[in-house]
């Protein structure tokens, strides 16, 4: 039913705004946006970022406890260079995937228990 109403209130025919003068083949397009549908949108966008972000918070604090644990590689080494071994490319990878998957796992245990 939402996305049913977000469907029907956004324009899907372009409107143009303004004509280049210097190319006048060329138009240039703008899709306006109700403010009834930005106020519908942008909460679940906020609370996307937000939990996605505690989500990738969680991930790097626990590969950071656990490069000093016992057997961990940071032993005897500096905080810095914990943090230099913790955020590589990969990892971001690797936490951003399992934060997007956990926001949808969660969004849908929210829904299924409404």
């Amino acid at each position: 039913m939402l996305t049913t109403h977000l469907i029907n209130s956004i324009n899907l025919l372009p409107t143009p705004i303004h004509q280049n003068p210097l190319s006048s083949h060329h138009q240039q397009y703008f899709h306006p946006m109700s403010p009834k549908t930005k106020q519908l949108i942008f909460p679940f966008i906020l609370r996307a970022l937000i939990e996605t972000g505690f989500i990738i918070f969680l991930f790097y604090s626990n590969l950071l406890m656990g490069e000093y644990e016992k057997t961990g590689p940071a032993q005897g080494k500096s905080f810095f260079w914990a943090v230099n071994d913790v955020f590589t490319e990969s990892n971001f990878l690797i936490a951003l995937v399992s934060a997007i998957i956990g926001y949808m796992v969660f969004e849908f245990l929210r829904k299924k228990l409404k």
